[in-house]
Parts: structure tokens; C-alpha cells; sequence
């Protein structure tokens, strides 16, 4: 059996040199770069379908893929984010802590953008986390290496652009479904909008996000209210 040497990046910081069988390797590369394809067209076309396939190669010539077991984090408060994520499998969250409490802020699947969007900016650290629910395959997406694509590529600065506006609407969203809504048209909205948390996320988790108890929300499930 053939035995071939090659160079495999598993993370970001690290580098590891391992042996493979040369066709279990090709195999494995088709089927990476299937997911990195799927991965970016399916990010894209959820902001900017419009996006030639010209400027989807520049962004997936960039990212750098991670694989991540459930429960480890992305990121950790304290540190300062310098990728946005691209999610290619399974689901992720952002928590922080408040006295003492784990609330959870967003939920991340297949086809979502995460971005601590003032720790990127500012290159501050974030008060963030992020968590895998699911074991994951992730996309880095360097952002200092995305900026200078989006100078010279209209498609990518218009593509940035809907990100950082669909963050802000969602923001927006969220505070206003917290002010106004109860809590059973909280469950009701994330039911209608993303029903993959509710099949995929622990109550617990859902709970948190709709900042309600598991008790409230054990009782807007079952219809008592």
C-alpha cells in the first residue's frame, strides 16, 4: 500500500504532520472541499446569493477549517476575536455570565455567520463565548484578510455590509421580542423563525435565550400558558 507524506492543518496555531494511505487522503480531501463549497455558498447565499462564483473562491481561498467536539469552546471571554466563523456542521451558541448565571445569546447552525461584532471591530475582548452544542466543522475567516477583500472586490464589501445589517436587525429583534412579547410568542417566533434550535438545542439553552425558567418554558410547551 502506498504511504504518502503530507502536510494537514487542523488548527489555527497548529500545525501536525501525520501519514495517510494516498487514496483514503484524496478521498478526504474531496470530501473537506465539498464542505468548504457547501459551507460558503450556503453563508453567501443566505446574505448575497447575487455573489459571482469568482468572489466565493476568494473567500474560501481564506478560511481555515476547525473541527470542534460538543462542549468545547470557540472562544473564550477574555480573548480578542480576530475571526468571524463560518458554521459548515453542526450548532454552536454564544453564552456569557451574568451573576453567576450562564445566558445564552445567540444559536449558530449550518449556513450562520458568528461575530462578536465590538470585539472584532475594536479588537477589544469579548464577553462572549462560544460553545459547541453539537460536535462541529467550523470556517476562520481572518478578518483582517476578509477586509482587504472587500477593497478590492464590491460583491464581498456588499456581502460584509448584509452581515453587519442582518446582526443589527436581529439585535434589534431580539430586544424588542424581550420588551413587548410574552413568553409564549418569544417560543412561538423562535419556533416559526429557526426551528432547528428547537429540535437541536437543550431546553436549557432555549430557555435562557427566551429569558425565561425551564419551568415557564416547560409550561408554554405543554400550553398551560
Amino acid at each position: 500500500m502506498l504511504i504518502t507524506y503530507h502536510l494537514i492543518r487542523f488548527d489555527i496555531n497548529q500545525i501536525f504532520y501525520t501519514f495517510v494511505p494516498g487514496n483514503s487522503y484524496r478521498n478526504q480531501r474531496t470530501i473537506m472541499d465539498t464542505l468548504l463549497k457547501e459551507t460558503v455558498d450556503a453563508t453567501v447565499n443566505s446574505r448575497y446569493p447575487g455573489m459571482a462564483p469568482e468572489g466565493r473562491k476568494l473567500i474560501e481561498d481564506i478560511l481555515i477549517r476547525k473541527e470542534l467536539e460538543k462542549g468545547e469552546l470557540l472562544f473564550k471571554e477574555g480573548q480578542v476575536c480576530h475571526h468571524m466563523v463560518f458554521v459548515g456542521k453542526g450548532m454552536m451558541r454564544q453564552f456569557y455570565y451574568k451573576n453567576g448565571k450562564d445566558v445564552t445569546e445567540h444559536f449558530s447552525y449550518e449556513g450562520c455567520v458568528i461575530i462578536c461584532i465590538e470585539s472584532t471591530l475594536k479588537q477589544e475582548p469579548t464577553r462572549l463565548m462560544a460553545e459547541a452544542l453539537e460536535p462541529c466543522t467550523v470556517y476562520l475567516l481572518p478578518y483582517d484578510k476578509f477586509m482587504r477583500l472587500t477593497e478590492i472586490s464590491w460583491e464581498i464589501n456588499m456581502f460584509y455590509r448584509k452581515i453587519l445589517e442582518y446582526s443589527l436587525i436581529v439585535s434589534q429583534v431580539k430586544a424588542d421580542s424581550w420588551r413587548f412579547e410574552t413568553a409564549r410568542e418569544r417560543y412561538n417566533m423562535l419556533m416559526h423563525t429557526h426551528p432547528e434550535v428547537i429540535k437541536r438545542a437543550p431546553l436549557s439553552h432555549i430557555a435562557s435565550y427566551l429569558l425565561m425558567t425551564p419551568e415557564t418554558l416547560s409550561r408554554v410547551r405543554s400550553g398551560i400558558l
